[in-house]
């Protein structure tokens, strides 16, 4: 059994952030060298779950009966949330809730450590944002299929659409529906990559000590 690990774990450089790296392996004399593998995406998705597990529970008001700050400040939140899901996707399909939820904070805690110097930022991986978004649609379009059936592809077809323009427009949808599960997981890792790039460029440009 061989272990090998490494000692940084915070980046270097801006440049780094972008970097998936192992932080720990372990490899097992078995089927011809087993390797367990952790790396720098695989902790701070740990650590992401912990904290939003862990702030969650300080959040919990159950044994109180005045709530804390945390709890207040969760009430919110979460109030605020399900009116916007609620607006969206109508109050008959609140039990897509708590999925809606969790991606929301878990999301939201990834990109606030990444704000963090040196620190790794899984959003700024292609792998968690296009898998994610990808999986996500492939849920929703066969869940589509399997509630509304054969309907499920009328929403393709505009509304008051002549019967000549259906082909043309149906396609344009349905490409335009396609795209979506690559184009909002590519927003989310541009819109994050893009501040560590600016962290590169503004180092660039800063002159050196003489």
């Amino acid at each position: 059994m061989a272990l090998s690990y490494s000692t940084f774990i915070l980046n270097k450089s801006p440049l780094e952030q972008f970097e998936v790296t192992n932080i720990f392996s372990l490899q097992f004399p078995i089927f011809g060298y087993l390797t367990l593998t952790i790396t720098n995406l695989a902790l701070y998705s740990f650590i992401v779950l912990i904290i939003t597990l862990g702030l969650h529970y300080l959040g919990n008001n159950e044994s109180k009966l005045i709530p804390s700050k945390w709890s207040i400040a969760f009430e919110s939140l979460y109030t605020t949330i399900s009116t916007i899901v609620r607006d969206q996707i109508g109050s008959h399909n609140e039990r897509y809730f708590p999925f809606i939820y969790s991606l929301f904070f878990f999301i939201l805690i990834a990109n606030l450590i990444g704000n963090i110097p040196y620190n790794y930022t899984i959003t700024t991986s292609l792998i968690v944002s296009i898998g994610t978004s990808v999986t996500i649609f492939i849920g929703v379009t066969l869940l589509g299929l399997i509630t509304k059936k054969i309907s499920f592809f009328s929403s393709f077809v505009p509304e008051g659409t002549p019967l000549a323009l259906v082909p043309l427009l149906s396609l344009i949808e349905l490409i335009s529906y396609t795209a979506r599960a690559f184009s909002l997981g590519i927003r989310l890792f541009a819109n994050i990559s893009e501040n560590r790039s600016l962290l590169l460029v503004f180092k660039s440009q800063t002159p050196g000590k003489p």
